[in-house]
Protein backbone atom coordinates (compact mmCIF):
# COMPACT_ATOMS: atom_id res chain seq x y z
CA UNK A 1 0.00 0.00 0.00
CA UNK A 2 2.72 2.26 1.07
CA UNK A 3 4.28 1.55 -2.48
CA UNK A 4 1.28 2.61 -4.23
CA UNK A 5 0.96 5.91 -2.67
CA UNK A 6 4.56 6.50 -3.17
CA UNK A 7 3.65 5.96 -6.67
CA UNK A 8 0.68 7.56 -6.84
CA UNK A 9 2.76 10.85 -5.43
CA UNK A 10 5.34 10.13 -7.64
CA UNK A 11 2.50 10.92 -10.67
CA UNK A 12 0.52 13.48 -9.45
CA UNK A 13 3.97 15.50 -8.84
CA UNK A 14 4.64 14.63 -12.79
CA UNK A 15 1.43 15.93 -14.04
CA UNK A 16 1.51 18.99 -11.73
CA UNK A 17 4.90 19.83 -12.99
CA UNK A 18 3.52 19.60 -16.45
CA UNK A 19 0.57 21.93 -15.93
CA UNK A 20 2.83 24.62 -14.68
CA UNK A 21 5.14 24.07 -18.00
CA UNK A 22 2.11 24.00 -20.03
CA UNK A 23 1.08 27.25 -18.03
CA UNK A 24 4.32 28.71 -18.22
CA UNK A 25 4.42 28.01 -22.10
CA UNK A 26 1.20 29.45 -22.42
CA UNK A 27 2.67 33.14 -21.07
CA UNK A 28 2.42 35.76 -23.69
CA UNK A 29 5.76 37.19 -24.26
CA UNK A 30 5.96 41.02 -25.49
CA UNK A 31 8.39 41.85 -28.17
CA UNK A 32 8.87 44.91 -30.82
CA UNK A 33 10.32 44.54 -34.59
CA UNK A 34 12.21 47.05 -34.94
CA UNK A 35 12.88 46.46 -39.01
CA UNK A 36 11.98 44.33 -41.89
CA UNK A 37 14.31 42.09 -44.40
CA UNK A 38 12.70 42.30 -47.82
CA UNK A 39 14.56 39.35 -50.00
CA UNK A 40 12.69 40.18 -53.35
CA UNK A 41 11.93 37.03 -55.11
CA UNK A 42 10.31 37.81 -58.48
CA UNK A 43 10.69 41.23 -60.49
CA UNK A 44 8.56 42.10 -63.64
CA UNK A 45 7.88 45.27 -65.18
CA UNK A 46 4.25 43.68 -66.22
CA UNK A 47 3.57 42.41 -62.59
CA UNK A 48 0.94 43.63 -60.92
CA UNK A 49 -0.23 41.23 -57.70
CA UNK A 50 -3.22 41.85 -55.56
CA UNK A 51 -4.39 38.25 -55.37
CA UNK A 52 -1.41 36.32 -53.13
CA UNK A 53 -2.37 32.88 -50.94
CA UNK A 54 -0.78 30.25 -49.17
CA UNK A 55 -1.95 27.08 -50.58
CA UNK A 56 -3.44 24.29 -47.81
CA UNK A 57 -1.18 21.22 -48.10
CA UNK A 58 1.66 22.96 -49.82
CA UNK A 59 4.75 24.70 -48.72
CA UNK A 60 4.65 27.87 -50.99
CA UNK A 61 2.01 29.94 -52.38
CA UNK A 62 -0.07 30.75 -55.35
CA UNK A 63 -0.33 34.14 -56.78
CA UNK A 64 -2.51 36.00 -59.89
CA UNK A 65 -2.14 38.94 -61.98
CA UNK A 66 -3.99 42.31 -63.11
CA UNK A 67 -2.39 40.25 -66.97
CA UNK A 68 -4.18 37.14 -66.55
CA UNK A 69 -1.31 35.24 -65.41
CA UNK A 70 -0.42 33.20 -62.53
CA UNK A 71 2.62 32.00 -60.83
CA UNK A 72 3.67 29.66 -58.07
CA UNK A 73 6.52 29.81 -55.39
CA UNK A 74 7.71 26.94 -53.87
CA UNK A 75 10.68 26.75 -51.45
CA UNK A 76 11.44 30.57 -52.90
CA UNK A 77 11.65 28.92 -56.27
CA UNK A 78 9.71 31.30 -58.81
CA UNK A 79 7.36 29.68 -61.32
CA UNK A 80 6.04 32.14 -63.62
CA UNK A 81 4.37 33.17 -65.64
CA UNK A 82 1.44 29.95 -65.68
CA UNK A 83 -0.67 30.74 -68.72
CA UNK A 84 -4.58 30.31 -67.00
CA UNK A 85 -6.43 31.14 -70.91
CA UNK A 86 -5.20 31.78 -73.76
CA UNK A 87 -8.58 32.88 -75.48
CA UNK A 88 -9.13 35.66 -72.95
CA UNK A 89 -6.85 38.74 -73.28
CA UNK A 90 -8.72 40.95 -70.72
CA UNK A 91 -8.39 38.50 -67.64
CA UNK A 92 -7.40 41.00 -64.33
CA UNK A 93 -7.08 38.89 -61.04
CA UNK A 94 -7.61 40.31 -57.91
CA UNK A 95 -8.56 37.32 -55.94
CA UNK A 96 -7.61 33.52 -55.25
CA UNK A 97 -8.56 30.65 -52.78
CA UNK A 98 -7.70 27.17 -52.60
CA UNK A 99 -8.91 24.09 -51.26
CA UNK A 100 -7.35 20.46 -50.88
CA UNK A 101 -8.07 19.73 -54.50
CA UNK A 102 -8.66 23.10 -55.99
CA UNK A 103 -7.44 26.56 -57.01
CA UNK A 104 -9.99 29.29 -57.73
CA UNK A 105 -9.21 32.60 -59.99
CA UNK A 106 -11.29 35.50 -59.82
CA UNK A 107 -11.45 38.25 -62.33
CA UNK A 108 -12.41 41.48 -62.14
CA UNK A 109 -14.77 43.98 -64.16
CA UNK A 110 -17.65 43.14 -66.76
CA UNK A 111 -17.73 39.60 -67.65
CA UNK A 112 -16.36 38.27 -64.21
CA UNK A 113 -15.23 34.96 -64.84
CA UNK A 114 -14.28 32.26 -61.68
CA UNK A 115 -11.81 29.90 -63.23
CA UNK A 116 -11.05 26.46 -61.34
CA UNK A 117 -7.94 25.61 -61.32
CA UNK A 118 -6.81 21.88 -61.26
CA UNK A 119 -4.01 19.58 -61.70
CA UNK A 120 -5.51 18.60 -64.94
CA UNK A 121 -6.92 20.97 -66.13
CA UNK A 122 -8.61 24.54 -65.83
CA UNK A 123 -12.29 24.75 -65.92
CA UNK A 124 -14.40 28.20 -66.13
CA UNK A 125 -16.96 27.51 -63.08
CA UNK A 126 -19.14 30.68 -62.93
CA UNK A 127 -19.15 33.87 -65.05
CA UNK A 128 -21.85 37.17 -64.71
CA UNK A 129 -22.22 39.30 -67.46
CA UNK A 130 -23.94 42.52 -65.66
CA UNK A 131 -22.77 45.27 -66.71
CA UNK A 132 -22.25 46.63 -63.24
CA UNK A 133 -20.59 42.86 -62.32
CA UNK A 134 -17.08 43.58 -60.29
CA UNK A 135 -16.05 41.27 -58.12
CA UNK A 136 -13.23 41.88 -55.18
CA UNK A 137 -12.57 38.83 -52.61
CA UNK A 138 -12.59 35.15 -52.55
CA UNK A 139 -12.63 32.72 -49.71
CA UNK A 140 -13.88 29.77 -48.15
CA UNK A 141 -15.10 28.55 -45.05
CA UNK A 142 -13.98 24.42 -46.06
CA UNK A 143 -12.94 22.26 -48.72
CA UNK A 144 -16.77 22.23 -49.91
CA UNK A 145 -17.96 25.80 -48.81
CA UNK A 146 -16.98 29.36 -50.71
CA UNK A 147 -18.01 32.53 -50.54
CA UNK A 148 -17.09 35.59 -53.54
CA UNK A 149 -18.08 39.27 -52.80
CA UNK A 150 -18.08 41.84 -55.16
CA UNK A 151 -19.74 45.82 -55.65
CA UNK A 152 -23.98 45.76 -56.16
CA UNK A 153 -25.91 45.03 -59.41
CA UNK A 154 -29.23 45.70 -57.69
CA UNK A 155 -29.43 47.37 -54.15
CA UNK A 156 -27.37 44.90 -52.15
CA UNK A 157 -23.89 43.68 -52.32
CA UNK A 158 -22.83 40.49 -55.00
CA UNK A 159 -22.52 37.20 -53.07
CA UNK A 160 -21.85 34.23 -54.67
CA UNK A 161 -21.74 31.12 -52.78
CA UNK A 162 -20.56 27.37 -53.50
CA UNK A 163 -21.89 24.66 -51.51
CA UNK A 164 -19.98 21.42 -53.64
CA UNK A 165 -16.32 22.20 -53.67
CA UNK A 166 -16.44 24.94 -56.21
CA UNK A 167 -18.25 23.36 -59.35
CA UNK A 168 -20.98 25.65 -59.25
CA UNK A 169 -21.86 29.11 -57.74
CA UNK A 170 -24.78 30.42 -56.87
CA UNK A 171 -25.79 34.25 -56.61
CA UNK A 172 -27.84 35.23 -53.46
CA UNK A 173 -30.99 37.01 -53.74
CA UNK A 174 -31.24 40.93 -52.37
CA UNK A 175 -34.40 39.14 -50.48
CA UNK A 176 -31.87 37.96 -47.66
CA UNK A 177 -29.06 40.65 -47.98
CA UNK A 178 -28.83 43.99 -46.11
CA UNK A 179 -30.00 46.56 -48.63
CA UNK A 180 -26.31 48.58 -49.70
CA UNK A 181 -26.21 52.03 -49.09
CA UNK A 182 -25.76 54.76 -52.17
CA UNK A 183 -22.25 54.32 -53.06
CA UNK A 184 -21.63 51.59 -51.15
CA UNK A 185 -19.44 49.22 -52.63
CA UNK A 186 -15.71 47.50 -51.95
CA UNK A 187 -12.36 47.74 -53.10
CA UNK A 188 -10.45 45.16 -55.07
CA UNK A 189 -7.23 46.20 -53.47
CA UNK A 190 -5.75 42.94 -51.76
CA UNK A 191 -8.13 40.40 -51.68
CA UNK A 192 -8.73 40.95 -48.16
CA UNK A 193 -12.53 42.29 -47.71
CA UNK A 194 -13.64 38.76 -46.88
CA UNK A 195 -12.68 37.42 -42.78
CA UNK A 196 -13.59 33.97 -41.96
CA UNK A 197 -13.33 32.11 -38.48
CA UNK A 198 -15.15 29.12 -38.42
CA UNK A 199 -18.72 29.16 -39.63
CA UNK A 200 -18.62 33.04 -38.92
CA UNK A 201 -18.06 35.99 -41.87
CA UNK A 202 -17.38 39.34 -41.92
CA UNK A 203 -17.54 41.58 -44.84
CA UNK A 204 -16.00 44.91 -45.45
CA UNK A 205 -17.74 47.33 -48.11
CA UNK A 206 -16.56 50.93 -49.00
CA UNK A 207 -17.12 53.83 -50.91
CA UNK A 208 -19.94 56.70 -49.66
CA UNK A 209 -20.72 54.12 -46.88
CA UNK A 210 -18.28 51.99 -45.33
CA UNK A 211 -19.85 48.73 -43.30
CA UNK A 212 -19.63 45.18 -42.28
CA UNK A 213 -21.65 42.61 -43.27
CA UNK A 214 -21.88 39.55 -41.24
CA UNK A 215 -23.04 35.88 -41.31
CA UNK A 216 -22.80 33.43 -38.52
CA UNK A 217 -23.69 30.59 -40.34
CA UNK A 218 -21.84 30.26 -43.74
CA UNK A 219 -23.86 32.45 -45.65
CA UNK A 220 -27.12 31.82 -44.96
CA UNK A 221 -28.32 34.67 -42.79
CA UNK A 222 -26.67 38.45 -43.28
CA UNK A 223 -26.78 41.44 -40.85
CA UNK A 224 -25.22 44.79 -41.31
CA UNK A 225 -22.90 46.75 -38.78
CA UNK A 226 -22.12 50.26 -38.67
CA UNK A 227 -18.47 51.59 -38.97
CA UNK A 228 -16.70 54.93 -37.56
CA UNK A 229 -14.13 54.57 -40.65
CA UNK A 230 -13.77 57.78 -42.72
CA UNK A 231 -16.31 57.06 -45.84
CA UNK A 232 -18.63 59.59 -47.98
CA UNK A 233 -16.26 59.43 -51.10
CA UNK A 234 -16.09 56.57 -53.76
CA UNK A 235 -12.79 56.33 -52.51
CA UNK A 236 -12.62 56.12 -48.92
CA UNK A 237 -13.78 53.14 -46.18
CA UNK A 238 -12.48 50.38 -45.33
CA UNK A 239 -10.08 48.27 -48.16
CA UNK A 240 -9.00 45.36 -45.93
CA UNK A 241 -10.21 43.23 -43.06
CA UNK A 242 -8.72 40.52 -40.64
CA UNK A 243 -9.97 38.70 -37.78
CA UNK A 244 -7.71 37.00 -34.97
CA UNK A 245 -10.44 34.73 -33.91
CA UNK A 246 -14.50 35.14 -33.47
CA UNK A 247 -14.07 38.76 -31.15
CA UNK A 248 -11.10 40.58 -32.44
CA UNK A 249 -10.89 41.84 -36.02
CA UNK A 250 -9.40 44.52 -37.63
CA UNK A 251 -9.82 47.11 -40.69
CA UNK A 252 -7.81 49.78 -42.21
CA UNK A 253 -8.44 51.84 -45.42
CA UNK A 254 -8.48 55.69 -46.03
CA UNK A 255 -8.60 57.22 -48.98
CA UNK A 256 -5.93 56.37 -51.62
CA UNK A 257 -5.87 59.63 -53.61
CA UNK A 258 -4.96 61.06 -50.18
CA UNK A 259 -2.34 58.31 -49.20
CA UNK A 260 -1.10 60.45 -46.01
CA UNK A 261 -4.15 61.40 -44.22
CA UNK A 262 -4.84 59.17 -41.34
CA UNK A 263 -7.90 60.26 -40.33
CA UNK A 264 -10.51 57.98 -38.76
CA UNK A 265 -8.84 55.17 -41.06
CA UNK A 266 -7.92 52.47 -38.67
CA UNK A 267 -10.72 50.91 -36.52
CA UNK A 268 -10.82 47.76 -34.54
CA UNK A 269 -13.62 45.13 -33.11
CA UNK A 270 -13.54 42.68 -29.65
CA UNK A 271 -16.80 41.87 -29.70
CA UNK A 272 -17.06 40.16 -33.11
CA UNK A 273 -17.81 43.25 -35.23
CA UNK A 274 -20.86 44.57 -33.39
CA UNK A 275 -19.51 47.23 -32.57
CA UNK A 276 -16.43 49.06 -34.28
CA UNK A 277 -13.81 51.94 -32.54
CA UNK A 278 -11.45 54.42 -33.95
CA UNK A 279 -7.55 54.24 -32.88
CA UNK A 280 -4.44 55.45 -33.35
CA UNK A 281 -6.53 58.44 -34.42
CA UNK A 282 -4.53 61.11 -37.01
CA UNK A 283 -1.57 59.10 -36.33
CA UNK A 284 0.48 57.05 -39.04
CA UNK A 285 -0.10 55.09 -40.99
CA UNK A 286 -2.34 56.57 -43.12
CA UNK A 287 -3.84 54.65 -46.59
CA UNK A 288 -2.84 51.14 -46.33
CA UNK A 289 -4.17 48.53 -48.67
CA UNK A 290 -3.95 45.39 -46.13
CA UNK A 291 -3.92 44.58 -42.82
CA UNK A 292 -2.84 41.07 -41.16
CA UNK A 293 -2.53 39.85 -37.93
CA UNK A 294 0.55 38.24 -37.48
CA UNK A 295 -0.37 34.67 -36.43
CA UNK A 296 -0.09 33.34 -32.25
CA UNK A 297 0.54 36.86 -31.11
CA UNK A 298 -2.66 36.99 -29.03
CA UNK A 299 -4.58 39.62 -31.10
CA UNK A 300 -2.11 42.09 -30.35
CA UNK A 301 0.33 42.24 -33.49
CA UNK A 302 -0.50 43.60 -37.44
CA UNK A 303 1.36 44.43 -40.11
CA UNK A 304 -0.38 47.29 -42.93
CA UNK A 305 0.96 47.29 -46.08
CA UNK A 306 0.80 49.55 -48.79
CA UNK A 307 2.12 51.98 -51.55
CA UNK A 308 3.80 54.10 -49.01
CA UNK A 309 5.32 51.15 -47.18
CA UNK A 310 4.94 48.71 -43.80
CA UNK A 311 4.19 49.24 -40.47
CA UNK A 312 3.98 47.03 -37.28
CA UNK A 313 1.85 47.79 -34.64
CA UNK A 314 2.42 45.37 -30.93
CA UNK A 315 -0.81 46.57 -28.86
CA UNK A 316 -3.53 45.72 -31.09
CA UNK A 317 -3.29 49.05 -33.08
CA UNK A 318 -3.05 51.28 -31.05
CA UNK A 319 0.31 52.65 -31.63
CA UNK A 320 2.54 52.00 -35.16
CA UNK A 321 6.01 52.20 -35.86
CA UNK A 322 6.71 52.26 -39.42
CA UNK A 323 9.21 49.86 -41.04
CA UNK A 324 9.74 50.48 -44.10
CA UNK A 325 9.08 52.81 -47.91
CA UNK A 326 8.93 50.18 -49.47
CA UNK A 327 5.45 49.17 -51.57
CA UNK A 328 3.63 46.16 -51.67
CA UNK A 329 -0.42 45.81 -51.85
CA UNK A 330 -0.80 42.77 -50.16
CA UNK A 331 0.66 40.19 -48.03
CA UNK A 332 0.58 36.98 -46.42
CA UNK A 333 1.88 35.17 -43.31
CA UNK A 334 3.74 32.34 -42.78
CA UNK A 335 4.19 32.13 -39.19
CA UNK A 336 5.25 35.05 -36.56
CA UNK A 337 8.02 36.26 -38.12
CA UNK A 338 7.94 35.41 -42.09
CA UNK A 339 5.28 36.86 -44.37
CA UNK A 340 5.40 36.56 -48.23
CA UNK A 341 4.38 40.42 -49.95
CA UNK A 342 3.05 41.21 -53.04
CA UNK A 343 2.90 44.75 -55.69
CA UNK A 344 3.95 46.03 -58.80
CA UNK A 345 6.76 44.65 -60.74
CA UNK A 346 7.70 42.00 -57.14
CA UNK A 347 7.16 39.41 -55.29
CA UNK A 348 8.92 39.61 -51.63
CA UNK A 349 9.40 37.28 -48.52
CA UNK A 350 9.65 39.75 -45.73
CA UNK A 351 11.11 38.85 -42.10
CA UNK A 352 10.70 41.09 -39.01
CA UNK A 353 12.50 41.11 -36.30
Amino acid sequence: MKQLLIIFCVALTIVSCKKEEDEKEAIFIPRDFTEVEIGLLLRDSTLNVRALELVKDYDGLFFLTSSGKAGMIDKDEVVFPIEIDDDNEKLNFRAFASTKDAGFALSVASPAYLYKLGDEETKLVYQENHEKAFYDALDFWNDQEGIAIGDPTDDCMSIIITRDGGNTWNKLSCDVLPKAKEGEAAFAASDTNIAIVGDKTWVATGGKASRVLFSPDKGKTWEVFETPIVQGLETTGMYSLDFYDENNGFAIGGDYTKAGDSTANKIRTQDGGKTWQLVAQNQSPGYRSCVQYIPGRNAKELVAIGFKGIDYSKDAGENWKHLSDEGFYTLRFVNDSVAYAAGTMRIAKLTFR
